[in-house]
């Protein structure tokens, strides 16, 4: 199917692996140039892996403004334009609760500081190029998590939810001016993350409870997740590319759960 995206200008802030790597491998398979934000060292030859005129890779630090705003420049003098922005960049607390005591206060700022304020800091330094474009979008990355109140990782949870609310704000001061903004919402995906929320499970269970990671995961999911499979990084970047498209014209301020049906709102 032709998106209509050859040639369009792409940025994606965690870019670097995980589900914003592979948003970035769907754009540039639809011919995009994509332009990858991440603050590891090795963003540059990541995106020299999407091809030499498709990648271009900036270590950039979505927490640190001055960082964000450099980056926006930069692509502004490369390509004088902006078509799409993803916000892929999150992390966890590397702490899980069960009840939420369990992780204490300190451990909020950083994953608020990455979840939320990096999705700040690039919508609203992005926001110039978007705007000139006159048709564009911008996509946020959230998780089910933050629509569930979910116990696994309060602070990464009450993030997420943030960033659900500030979806609906954006959209409604961007759409004046063309700009489509949406949500997506990645359910049971494999990361680190979520085999580090069996290994917090696994140290509370005594040793006669004890599962193995794929034991404990596909009790997990057949648990939760009617369609009873892993969602994938690829199921994400489907949804993104489609939702940049011209197909997705009409969409925006919207919440789209990619999560095998997890969370259902009757």
């Amino acid at each position: 199917m032709d998106l209509a995206l050859k040639d369009q200008v792409v940025v994606i802030s965690g870019g670097g692996s995980g589900i914003g790597l592979a948003i970035a491998r769907e754009f540039a398979h639809e011919q995009a140039r994509v332009v990858l934000l991440d603050r590891s060292p090795e963003v540059e030859s990541v995106a020299s892996t999407l091809g030499e005129e498709t990648g271009l890779g900036l270590i950039t630090d979505v927490t640190d403004e001055a960082s964000v705003i450099a980056a926006a420049d930069r692509v502004w003098q490369h390509f004088g334009r902006v078509d799409h922005v993803v916000c892929a960049a999150g992390i966890g607390s590397g702490q899980f609760g069960f009840p939420f005591w369990n992780v204490a206060p300190s451990a909020w700022q950083k994953v608020w500081n990455v979840n939320v304020m990096g999705t700040v800091h690039i919508a609203h330094h992005f926001r110039h190029a978007l705007i000139a474009n006159g048709d564009s979008s911008l996509l946020f990355l959230s998780s089910v998590a933050g629509q569930m109140g979910s116990q696994t990782d309060p602070p990464y949870s009450a993030a997420k939810a943030a960033v659900l609310n500030f979806t609906q704000c954006a959209a409604k001061d961007f759409a004046p001016y063309g700009v489509r903004v949406n949500c997506l919402c990645p359910g049971m995906v494999q990361t680190p993350l979520n085999r580090a929320v069996w290994e917090s499970w696994l140290r509370q269970q005594p040793s006669e409870k004890q599962l193995s990671y794929e034991e404990w995961t596909a009790a997990k999911i057949q648990q939760v997740v009617p369609l009873n499979r892993w969602q994938t990084p690829a199921d994400m970047a489907a949804m993104a590319v489609f939702l940049a498209s011209h197909r997705g014209r009409n969409i925006t301020g919207q919440t789209l759960n990619v999560d095998g049906g997890f969370v259902m709102h009757w």
